[in-house]
């Protein structure tokens, strides 16, 4: 059916070795999720009462004072910040970008103003907001943190994510010590953590991605305390207007996130499946080991370094022939200036491993 469906509109059959990433569609839900949907699609619904009570069921799943579903954790950033900022007043959050804020920075890290598929700070200043640094991109202490905070502040923003730099920089929770010390909000931008318990009850906003770990559709969570959850819902008819969200992927979020807490740790077995790559390391300067997420989840990637001077060819080529072969096979590519890309093995589906194997096997010189 997907053959199909691709062929219909001209579209390549991809193997996404990436891991949940946007520009692939992040995951595939599960048939349930997609009947969930369907049948909220083709319903009516109150809209304002189902954003207050599917807000309210996911508050209990994650143990939380509040939340809403937004269209996407970019969205929750910029929602979460224009809160903040305009304290739920209905005109500042209606003029956010015409009239003048006097409270609004947003403190972050250096090394956490990261481009995911778009800057972070483009969040914030999307959502009104004006970007203070602290620290450095190799080092962000908690006292660098304290030091930047002013009576400008209206929240610091912590991005907990691979993208982020990890050495030398604090964790979340000594992130949150700041923030109760210096009275401010807290947002935790967690958006494909899946310990999505552990970041709601250390922050003031929680912001997750609805289709990267929990495997829904297209949308976001935001979970934290009340009063800014309703402050948040403010903006919804504002820049939020932008950004709603459809009672279909509600419906569809509520059911994946009722899968999720139930879901059986895979990480065993797929690190086992990776065993099937190994085989790769009879090719001349090909070199492949499993690896552990850099961020620290319990996720493993099998890592294939490639010597130039011995295979004849390097990373980044060969990453880059396998998106444009005829099976469109995307890696996770960041590490090709350093001579390797990653194979995740979280989005792979059939035969995709075995058609991964023997493609690198083509592109490295062994046939």
């Amino acid at each position: 059916m997907a053959s199909t469906l691709h062929a219909k509109y001209g579209l390549k059959r991809v193997i996404n070795a990436s891991g949940r990433m946007s520009i692939l569609g992040v995951s595939a839900p599960t048939d349930t999720v997609m009947e969930a949907m369907r049948i909220g699609g083709q319903n009516y619904v109150e809209i304002a009462d189902l954003v207050d009570k599917s807000g309210d069921y996911i508050a209990k799943a994650l143990g939380s004072e509040a939340a809403v579903v937004v269209n996407s954790a970019s969205s929750g950033i910029a929602l979460s910040v224009a809160a903040l900022v305009t304290k739920g007043d209905r005109r500042a959050s209606e003029r956010l970008h015409q009239d003048p804020i006097e409270r609004n920075e947003i403190v972050m890290l250096k090394g956490h103003n990261v481009q995911y598929g778009a800057p972070v700070e483009t969040m914030i200043y999307l959502g009104g907001g004006k970007l203070v640094e602290a620290g450095y991109a190799n080092e962000g202490k908690a006292e660098q943190l304290e030091a930047a905070v002013s009576p400008r502040t209206a929240a610091i923003l912590y991005v907990k994510s691979h993208h982020a730099v990890q050495k030398n920089m604090i964790s979340v929770e000594e992130a949150w010590e700041v923030a109760q010390r210096k009275g401010v909000p807290l947002i935790v931008d967690a958006a494909a953590e899946e310990d999505v318990w552990k970041y709601a009850k250390c922050s003031d906003l929680a912001i997750f991605s609805g289709s990267k770990a929990i495997e829904g559709p297209t949308s976001g969570i935001v979970a934290g305390k009340r009063v800014y959850v309703e402050w948040l819902k403010v903006q919804l008819h504002g820049i939020g207007r932008a950004m709603k969200v459809g009672k279909e992927s509600i419906f569809g979020l509520l059911q994946a996130l009722d899968e999720y807490r139930g879901k059986k740790d895979k990480s065993a077995l797929e690190r086992a499946a990776l065993q099937a790559l190994l085989p790769l390391n009879d090719l001349p300067g090909v070199k492949v080991t499993v690896v552990q997420d850099e961020a620290g989840r319990a996720i493993f990637r099998g890592r294939v370094h490639i010597d130039a001077a011995t295979a004849g060819t390097n990373a980044a080529k060969v990453a880059k022939e396998l998106q444009d072969g005829e099976i469109a096979i995307y890696t996770r590519d960041y590490g090709v200036r350093q001579g390797y890309f990653d194979i995740d093995p979280r989005s792979l589906q059939g035969d995709d491993l075995q058609v991964i194997a023997d493609r690198i096997r083509e592109l490295a010189g062994g046939r």
